[in-house]
């Protein structure tokens, strides 16, 4: 193993896990946005609520989810260190700038620790809420032949149960009722606040500088570039993930302050 611990060791090979770390990181956003346009769904929260309870609840999730919290974790601190090595090593600044690089490339340290902060709010928002918090819970009851949410009855505070989502049928009235607990609620409650909305907003215009530049990156380190390909690549890192993604995540809280 000593060919790894070297290999790892080395400058390459510090670029190489924060281009993997990275990369899978970039995979999630996407996964993660999925879950989240639920929040348009126009049905009091049902479809945002019960998929919240299955990414909580299935073990294969649940196992890549805590892939998924070392990944940003070592992600934000590696990229600290690198940045922190790289001083070390070149003390003093050039002389003449010769200005080259983009302002995404000469400062992925300043903007991924912002986004490190901003993960940290927003897991505090929901994440922790969600698992430690006392939200409320709702029962949703659904017309099994239409598929229609016919009422939405929000539960006394204090309630509880001991399963994330309860379900009962009425085969006599052929509805169903779900009752979980309501982050979508919390959702509501948290963009209401203007400030919290300009911060959530502006955490993704910084995400989008800092994906402008890592996402090719990232596959440029790994050696997974090539002239042909190349332009393909920039664009997908650039249109998606750069523009598309951090657009479509910064309006969600914008949508919920205007409604």
């Amino acid at each position: 193993m000593s060919w790894l611990t070297k290999t790892l060791s080395s400058s390459i090979g510090k670029k190489v896990l924060m281009a993997i770390t990275g990369l899978f990181l970039c995979s999630f956003l996407i996964i993660h946005l999925v879950g989240n346009l639920q929040l348009f769904k126009d049905d009091g929260g049902y479809a945002f609520n019960t998929y919240t309870v299955f990414m909580t609840t299935n073990p294969l999730i649940k196992t890549v989810s805590y892939v998924l919290y070392f990944s940003i974790l070592f992600h934000a601190f590696w990229g600290i260190y690198l940045e922190y090595q790289n001083k070390k090593a070149r003390p003093v600044g050039y002389a003449v700038s010769n200005n080259q690089g983009s302002f995404a490339s000469k400062n992925m340290a300043i903007l991924g620790t912002i986004i490190f902060v901003y993960i940290a709010v927003h897991l505090s928002d929901f994440w922790y809420e969600y698992k430690w918090g006392h939200l409320p819970y709702v029962t949703y009851t659904e017309e099994l032949a239409t598929g229609e949410i016919t009422s939405i009855e929000s539960l006394p505070e204090g309630y509880t149960q001991e399963v994330k989502m309860l379900e009962t049928f009425d085969e006599a009235a052929g509805t169903k009722s779900t009752t979980v607990k309501d982050l979508y609620l919390e959702a509501e409650l948290a963009f209401s606040k203007p400030l919290l909305v300009i911060f959530y907003v502006l955490s993704m215009l910084v995400l989008g500088f800092h994906l402008v530049h890592g996402f090719q990156s990232g596959f440029q380190t790994l050696g997974l570039n090539h002239p042909k390909y190349n332009p393909v690549i920039k664009k997908i890192g650039v249109w998606i993930f750069a523009i598309l993604i951090p657009f479509a995540f910064a309006v969600i809280p914008v949508y919920f302050l205007i409604k």
